[in-house]
């Protein structure tokens, strides 16, 4: 493929401090960029519920690192190396702890395993010490066979109604050679919700109120559909809304920014459009089309998406939405309101090949380099 799809071209390396990269005093705009540590590959960033000690750095090769009270410790939470696939698009993605984490010990991880199939995995939290994970429990939710090595998504949230939202690319190769983007029957391009929890011997429950349960021929898991490679999607912390960047073909990077309730059954259009553009005879019924686009000629070509700030302490940023692109080093800035956004603008904040945002308890903003730096997003002195 001419370019990476989810945000994670060809980087392999990690440099102790990454060419090009932003200065922990840099400031612009009342923001400024404090450096929390450097690690191998950094693809997410996230904290438990209620956590206000500890923030978790997902390594691309299949670790997970713990920051407790600002230091870096030495033990990964969890190791699953040997399991995963690593290098381009592919490797430990992403993570996700479950809400009632401090009772239940829940989380789930997302990555490409050895074939270069993707698997969400359940683990638990170790019972007497909480920066390690307990390998013994172990349990696969799903897994999605990846016809191609790229466009392997990569996201896992819940939802503000408790479920388990998974992101799914359409599996690659370019401009969705299978239609995998419009077909209900694949996961494969599509947004899934669950409840993770096992009922009987089912390793997940599906919600009732899923828009495609009990169509025929459809997948009772999907909740939306129409997408590309979806690199990072989002809640708003205070209004539930959901906003979910998909990363486009040739021409086109978009943003969507949807009420859940709205969002159920939404057709986000791929490989019909690209964006708003039409990109293909495909029928997209429904279509929604993105509040937001970048084109490659403003020098996007992969992005990532971010998070609405609830950080009051970034005062020139609070409820706007951050996001970035792998090729632009420039993070930016939009206000989103019911389906249309405002205000696009630089934040004055640069990270070079920019692999995703994160967010923790206390809903103060991180954003990572695929070259190893993670920093948080800080009101200047």
């Amino acid at each position: 493929m001419r370019r990476a799809g989810a945000a994670l071209l060809g980087v392999l390396c990690v440099a102790a401090a990454a060419a090009g990269a932003p200065d922990a005093a840099a400031q612009a705009g009342g923001v400024r960029l404090v450096r929390v540590g450097t690690f191998d590959a950094p693809t997410y960033v996230t904290a438990p519920p209620a956590d206000r000690r500890r923030v978790f750095v997902v390594e691309q090769a299949g670790r997970i690192r713990v920051v407790r009270d600002g230091r870096v410790l030495r033990r990964p939470f969890l190791d699953i190396r040997r399991h995963v696939s690593s290098g381009g698009e592919r490797g430990l993605l992403s993570m996700v702890f479950a809400p009632d984490y401090a009772r239940s010990r829940r989380f789930y991880v997302y990555f490409t395993d050895r074939r270069g199939d993707t698997r969400v995995w359940e683990y638990r939290r170790h019972r007497t010490d909480p920066d390690r994970a307990d390998r013994r429990t172990r349990r696969q939710v799903l897994r999605q066979d990846q016809p191609y090595p790229n466009h392997n998504g990569g996201q896992l949230q819940f939802g503000p109604d408790g479920y388990l939202y998974i992101g799914l690319g359409d599996g690659g190769s370019g401009g969705d050679p299978h239609g995998n983007g419009q077909r209900l029957s694949t996961w494969l391009g599509k947004l899934l919700r669950i409840d993770p929890r096992r009922s009987g011997r089912r390793a997940y429950r599906v919600p009732r109120d899923n828009p495609f349960r009990g169509r025929r021929g459809a997948r009772p898991e999907i909740w939306a559909y129409g997408l590309r490679n979806p690199w990072r999607f989002s809640f708003d912390r205070r209004t539930g809304a959901l906003v979910l960047a998909d990363v486009g073909q040739d021409r086109v990077e978009e943003v969507n920014h949807l009420s859940l309730r709205r969002s159920r059954g939404a057709n986000f259009g791929w490989n019909a459009f690209e964006g708003r553009r039409r990109f293909s005879g495909a029928r997209a019924p429904g279509h929604v089309p993105p509040v937001l686009e970048r084109t490659h000629a403003s020098g996007a070509c992969s992005i990532t998406g971010g998070y609405v700030v609830r950080d009051r302490s970034l005062r020139g940023l609070y409820g706007r939405y951050v996001y970035g692109d792998f090729c632009d080093p420039e993070i930016r800035s939009v206000r989103l309101r019911a389906r249309r956004a405002s205000g696009d603008r630089p934040a004055g904040l640069r990270v070079e090949r920019l692999s995703s945002f994160g967010e923790d308890a206390r809903g103060r903003i991180y954003a990572a380099s695929l070259e190893g730096g993670v920093w948080r997003l800080a009101p200047a002195r």
